[in-house]
């Protein structure tokens, strides 16, 4: 079978090769993957890969083998589903408790875009608790996990404000209810709660807007730069604000997974997708979501996606 793997060139991040197909443990179905949607940290990966570094988390297709423990759907059912690595493939070997089936309602396409970024969000959002009523600031809002966590939160009651790098980048977050600005800075706080992505200089100051016994959640660095805090600024902003890390992994995947699909089924959620292409397309692909080219999700086809 044909699999993309890490070349170590900035420009040209992934190749095609000729592979065995992978061979399933008990637990996990083998599944022929018609869609698959790189995220924009596992282009950092790239960048200086691993030794045996196997990209790919964000799959959906066909199940082709059973998993041989009788656990997950059987062959022929249509699912997405968020594998360690090894996505970016013709077939994928997904565990059975990290899949979900997909209704004929829901494409293959807008399926693939969930996973990661659709997990994310859900669990961000229950870490952050009720939103009703509650004001919301979202840093690095215009990626996929953004346009999730707005329509998610919006939804619940929540009165969000996103920080987006241009106005096109926020057309859609605005049009799903959201306030958009550009700089942290131009924020109107104070904020209960503040779902920080960015680091760098932006984080002290969405931890400036944060009201006294608010919640900053912080769940990336996209900056790629580290924050500093000061202490005798922090002296003179809000007091007693919680500062809590988050970090989305932890398996098994399939309820959340579950869940993004009924609310797609059911007209509650839609996945932003900036870019839908052959895999053939993929080095470029990734090359434009690591530079922020590409607004919401991007989604590779290796053939019979609809």
């Amino acid at each position: 079978m044909r699999r993309l793997i890490p070349t170590g060139d900035a420009a040209r991040p992934v190749a095609f090769a000729e592979v065995p197909q992978p061979v399933p443990e008990p637990g996990e179905a083998l599944i022929k993957v018609e869609a698959f949607a790189p995220n924009r940290g596992e282009t950092f990966l790239l960048e200086n890969p691993r030794p045996g570094l196997l990209p790919g988390k964000d799959v959906a297709g066909l199940v082709v083998q059973a998993a041989a423990d009788g656990s997950g759907p059987g062959i022929g059912t249509r699912v997405v589903g968020h594998p360690p690595l090894g996505g970016w493939a013709e077939y994928a070997a997904v565990p059975t408790h990290s899949l979900a089936v997909l209704p004929d309602s829901v494409g293959t396409v807008r399926a693939a875009a969930l996973p990661l970024a659709g997990i994310t969000a859900l669990r961000l959002l229950r870490t952050a608790g009720s939103l009703a009523g509650r004001r919301v600031l979202l840093t690095g809002a215009s990626g996929g996990v953004g346009h999730y966590v707005t329509e998610l939160a919006v939804a619940a009651g929540a009165e969000l404000t996103a920080v987006t790098a241009t106005p096109a980048r926020g057309e859609r977050l605005a049009e799903l209810g959201a306030e958009v600005v550009h700089e942290v800075a131009a924020a109107r706080g104070p904020f209960d709660v503040v779902l920080e992505s960015t680091g760098g200089p932006d984080l002290p100051v969405a931890l400036s807007k944060t009201r006294p016994g608010g919640t900053l959640v912080w769940f990336g660095q996209a900056s790629r730069t580290p924050a500093t805090l000061d202490f005798f600024q922090l002296l003179g902003g809000p007091e007693r604000v919680t500062i809590r890390h988050f970090h989305y992994a932890g398996a098994p995947y399939g309820d959340d997974l579950a869940t993004l699909v009924r609310l797609v089924e059911r007209g509650r959620l839609h996945p932003e997708i900036g870019r839908t292409a052959g895999w053939a397309e993929t080095a470029a692909t990734l090359v434009d979501l690591r530079e922020r080219r590409i607004r919401g999700k991007a989604v590779l086809l290796t053939g019979g996606a609809r």
